[in-house]
């Protein structure tokens, strides 16, 4: 299947306002056409251009390497006049370049041409040159689609003249041969100026035909064609960058609400519970620590949804083997089992969300990541479309591929929209690896931090002390046997105690449980024998 029809067809899956947006494939083709019959009309067929421009990159890099030589021959820096060392070979083809100016936010490509005037010691006249010029037959290529000439071309009114004569024959540029003055030559075909040029071989070397010291003519050609072409172009893709802008901006918006919504769903028990009461070293004793009933919120449902969420990995992986951003099928496939684990747990329904609100943030917050797999299609989908269309501009006109046309932004707009979710949703539920003690890996329940700054829960730094162990686990600073009460760490308990409220419970029933296994073994009696009354 032809890419404009996969392009066609990529589109219509999209959102309308992405696909109002998107590059006008069909339409750049046809504008490529346009500038290969406007190239055809000036005689310049993609053969004929080729050979021109290869020639004058062929004749620019050798006078370079004369330069080069020159100067490493002399030590010193050789100014060689370009008119005179190219002399020999300029006479067999004009020299050719492709330029793309931007004045006033308009592309403007257009051709330049150097063509040497004939001397006025020239064994031929006039007369002779006219007959000649009506001898030749002009090689050019015609497009198929190339019926007629809309640049003031008529092909009945009068003969073909060559451009190399013609240019001769103007008496103001005559007066300006050493200034840079721009010609459009619109009835004019370049491909005469090669046939009509007289064969070196033939020439009288006693009557030379060009004039070393003059200075080339310098005709300037706009082509009109592939200005529009560029223009077009360089317009989408402006406007393209610009709507992606706006897109961002719309999806920051709506990531904002929806993070509002989910911390008023996922609200702690402080938030609604009389029945929290923080702790503090005055009011209250380490040990005598308990937890109350968790709040009635989505707090958990909340947590296991962002927990699933993150190990998918949907558009990024974070795994060292496969470490980037995923591809738009495999995006798809792992978004789609996301969806899936979420159902099988219960969590897409009143289950397990116990609010309408809660349920209805879900239902966006999957909105959200459809649109980021939109929005990589759209933006993979744009980029090959611009990449095939300059190829094909450089395949069918044979002019040099412009690398100035506005690009899209550097950074991927899908990865940008994942990061904003890890920045702005995602943090809203604090989650339980940040809070784990580095020994026991469960939560740090009751919290100690010691003087180095590290974080244990209670029971684990008891152990050490036992054990005699003084040094901490992280740094090896002397401090686990300083370590007392002073060191709970209040704030972070109460944090615990209000986010994690079913951990801590769990967490400090184990504590006792350990602890009265302890005292036990302490008195010498096995915690495992079952008591037997005699």
């Amino acid at each position: 299947m032809h890419f404009s029809k996969t392009y066609a067809q990529l589109l219509l899956s999209l959102p309308p306002e992405l696909r109002e947006n998107a590059i006008q494939y069909r339409q750049l083709k046809k504008l490529i056409n346009q500038v290969v019959r406007e190239l055809s009309s000036l005689g310049l067929s993609p053969a004929v251009l080729q050979e021109l421009l290869e020639y004058s990159k062929n004749e620019s890099d050798e006078l370079t390497k004369k330069k080069g030589k020159k100067r490493s021959e002399d030590g010193e820096e050789f100014d060689e006049d370009p008119s005179a060392s190219t002399s020999a070979q300029r006479h067999h083809l004009p020299h050719l370049v492709y330029e793309v100016t931007k004045d006033s936010g308009r592309i403007e490509p257009h051709l330049r041409l150097w063509v040497d005037p004939p001397s006025h010691s020239s064994g031929s006249s006039p007369h002779t040159l006219d007959t000649q010029e009506d001898s030749l037959t002009p090689r050019t290529e015609t497009d198929a689609d190339d019926e007629e000439d809309q640049h003031g071309y008529n092909h009945g009114t009068r003969p073909q003249m060559s451009l190399l004569w013609a240019l001769q024959r103007q008496p103001w540029l005559s007066a300006n041969r050493e200034g840079r003055d721009a010609v459009e030559v619109p009835t004019a075909r370049i491909s005469e100026v090669l046939e009509d040029d007289p064969d070196p071989a033939s020439l009288d070397h006693d009557h030379p035909s060009f004039d070393h010291d003059r200075t080339p003519n310098e005709v300037v050609i706009p082509l009109a064609a592939d200005m529009e072409f560029f223009q077009t172009l360089s317009t989408a893709l402006e406007g393209l960058s610009a709507h992606m802008a706006t897109v961002q901006s719309d999806f920051v918006d709506t990531l904002v609400t929806l993070s509002r919504t989910i911390a008023h769903s996922a609200h702690p028990a402080s938030s609604s519970s009389n029945t929290f009461h923080p702790h503090s070293a005055v009011t209250s004793k380490p040990w005598s620590i308990s937890i109350s009933a968790k709040a009635k919120s989505d707090l958990y449902s909340w947590r296991e949804i962002f927990q699933l969420y993150v190990e998918a990995e949907v558009f990024e992986s974070i795994h060292e083997l496969d470490r980037g951003e995923r591809s738009v099928e495999e995006s798809e496939n792992r978004l789609k089992l996301f969806a899936e684990r979420v159902t099988q747990r219960g969590l897409g329904d009143g289950r397990k969300l116990k609010l309408q609100s809660s349920r209805d943030a879900l239902e966006t917050f999957l909105e959200l990541n459809v649109f980021i797999l939109n929005i990589k299609k759209f933006q993979f989908a744009n980029a090959e479309a611009t990449r095939k269309i300059l190829k094909k501009h450089t395949k069918r006109t044979s002019l040099p591929p412009y690398p100035l046309v506005p690009r899209t932004q550097s950074t991927s707009l899908p990865r940008v929209l994942v990061q904003a979710i890890g920045e702005t949703l995602l943090p809203i539920i604090p989650h339980l690896d940040d809070y784990a003690c580095l020994i026991c890996t469960s939560i740090a329940f009751k919290p100690i931090r010691l003087s180095c700054g590290h974080l244990f829960c209670v029971r684990c730094l008891v152990k050490m002390q036992k054990r005699g162990s003084g040094d901490c686990p992280m740094c090896r600073a002397p401090c686990v046997l300083q370590a007392d009460r002073s060191n709970v760490d209040w704030a972070l308990l109460n944090f615990m105690q209000d986010w994690f409220p079913i951990e801590s419970k769990e967490k400090l029933q184990q504590n006792e449980r350990e602890a009265a296994r302890e005292e036990l073994e302490e008195l010498g009696l096995n915690p495992d024998q079952t008591c037997r009354v005699m």
